[in-house]
This record gives structure tokens, C-alpha cells and sequence, in this order.
């Protein structure tokens, strides 16, 4: 069974968004460098650096589906209907009806972050779930259900914005390095979650 794993950009000062999500700053390293990467079934080609590239390669080869919450669909737009990683599990309260049929990359969960994990894990088989957003990523700690905590940290202070590990309300969480790669405009840094 895959494991199930945040994978996130961060600013050094701790956002993973500026404010009104804006994301540029954060996202440059993904449109800087050599080797091109297409995703979302070729809609878009990222333009990474060598070493950046052989981390994502990785990442996406081992993962088979992605876990989020509702306001990172809503702002994605759902992602146009083809998510980056597919089939994409949706944690909401609300399911957007347009999106629940037959065909759909999206399953939708209602019932809680134990729930959408295993239905992530059904629909992933053996390889792991991407972890997408700071709300499914502390439900899942505070849960015991996350594993691994991927972050690709930006040379960049924003300030202000959307940060991911505020109001955690949990105790102390050992963490183990996995693997630390610095490349142009980022360092790519796995850690696992200690239990």
C-alpha cells in the first residue's frame, strides 16, 4: 500500500499562498528551467531544472491519486476537468453536482478525512496519495493518517497569505528526513512523519 503524503510549495516565512491566493512568487521554479514536464494530459508543460525534474518524475510516478479539499477545487476551477493527478478525491461538505457523473476524475467525500483517505487509498492501489492543502494536510496529522510531508521550499518571504502549518493544535511531531535536494529556486525536502 502507497503512502499517503503532503506535497506542497512554501515561502521560507511559511505560506503557501500570498494573499488572493496569489501564487506566482511560489510557482516561479516551476516555469524556469530546461527540462520540460507536461502534466494534466499535456494541457500544460512545466519547464523545471534538471534536479527539480528528477524529483517530480519521481513523485509523479508513484503517485496514483490526489486528496484535497473543496475551496482548492473551487479556486483551481477544477482544474478544467483534468486534475494533475486523476482520479482526484475531494474532501467537502458540499459536492458540486455538476461533477458527479459517470466519467468524472473526481470522487467526492462527505463523511469525514478517515473516510476520503481510504477511499483515496481505493482508488490508488499500490501507489501513494498526494496530499494537496494545508485543511486535508492537518485533519490527516491530527488523524495519524498522514505519512510523509513534502515540501518544495521557495527562496521567497511573502509575509502574509495562506500559511500551512498555522493552528496545528496538536503536540509535538517528530519528523525524520527522507531527502533534502536543492536545484535553481528551490529546495525539494521529504520528510517522514514519525509513530
Amino acid at each position: 500500500m502507497g503512502k499517503v503524503s503532503l506535497g506542497i510549495t512554501m515561502s521560507l516565512d511559511g505560506f503557501i499562498a500570498g494573499p488572493n491566493d496569489d501564487i506566482q512568487h511560489l510557482f516561479k521554479w516551476y516555469f524556469s528551467g530546461s527540462v520540460e514536464i507536461p502534466i494534466q494530459q499535456g494541457r500544460m508543460t512545466l519547464k523545471v531544472a534538471p534536479e527539480s525534474a528528477a524529483v517530480l518524475d519521481g513523485a509523479m510516478k508513484l503517485n496514483g491519486a490526489m486528496l484535497t479539499g473543496r475551496r482548492n477545487f473551487d479556486v483551481a476551477h477544477a482544474w478544467g476537468g483534468t486534475p494533475p493527478f486523476e482520479p482526484t478525491v475531494v474532501l467537502t461538505h458540499n459536492p458540486p453536482q455538476e461533477w458527479i457523473k459517470e466519467g468524472s476524475p473526481f470522487i467526492f467525500v462527505t463523511d469525514g478525512i478517515e473516510s476520503a483517505i481510504r477511499k483515496a487509498k481505493e482508488a490508488a492501489g499500490d501507489k501513494d496519495i498526494a496530499v494537496a492543502t494545508p485543511s486535508v494536510m492537518q485533519q490527516a496529522l491530527k488523524a495519524g493518517l498522514l505519512d510523509e510531508i513534502h515540501i518544495d521550499l521557495v527562496p521567497v518571504l511573502l509575509g502574509q497569505g495562506t500559511r500551512l502549518f498555522e493552528y496545528l493544535g496538536i503536540e509535538p511531531l517528530e519528523l525524520e528526513i527522507v531527502e533534502i535536494v536543492p536545484a535553481p529556486g528551490v529546495t525539494h525536502m521529504t520528510y517522514r512523519v514519525k509513530k
